[in-house]
């Protein structure tokens, strides 16, 4: 997150160029398409500051250090995920994440329910345990 705070007419001017998704007062979205085309571009040679700027941004608007701080993020997700990183969104709706329980069949959710139970009846039996003894250690000490 950068300190630049846009004004309305800024995320406007954003907004047009077509490599920018969506902007606020905070943050800038770009397309998925720009940032394999600034890797690709990277990787032959481009600085950050000459992709974004052939790429119609203005970098006294976004900030001078913008491009090398999206770079270096890009990069980081294009070497860990490859290409197909940086076009599916992983964050959100979009996310893959944990799967739903609602593809578990009955049988399924029962025995989840069941290992459920089983652990907060031993996880019950240990607080009583434990307050058992506590209450056993306070009469020692008086």
């Amino acid at each position: 997150m950068g300190k630049n705070l846009y004004t309305d007419f800024q995320i406007k001017e954003l907004e047009k160029n077509p490599n920018v998704l969506s902007a606020s007062d905070r943050t800038i979205s770009y397309s998925r398409e720009f940032k394999v085309k600034a890797i690709e571009e990277y990787k032959e040679g481009k600085t950050p500051v000459q992709i974004f700027i052939d790429h119609g941004f203005d970098l006294v608007l976004i900030g001078r250090k913008q491009p090398q701080k999206c770079l270096h993020r890009w990069r980081k997700t294009y070497d860990r995920y490859g290409k197909e990183g940086l076009l599916v969104e992983r964050r959100g709706k979009g996310s893959t994440g944990r799967p739903s329980s609602k593809s578990l069949s009955a049988e399924e959710k029962l025995r989840k329910a069941e290992a459920r139970i089983r652990f907060l009846e031993a996880e019950n039996d240990f607080l009583k345990k434990l307050k058992e003894l506590e209450r056993q250690a306070k009469k020692k000490r008086f």
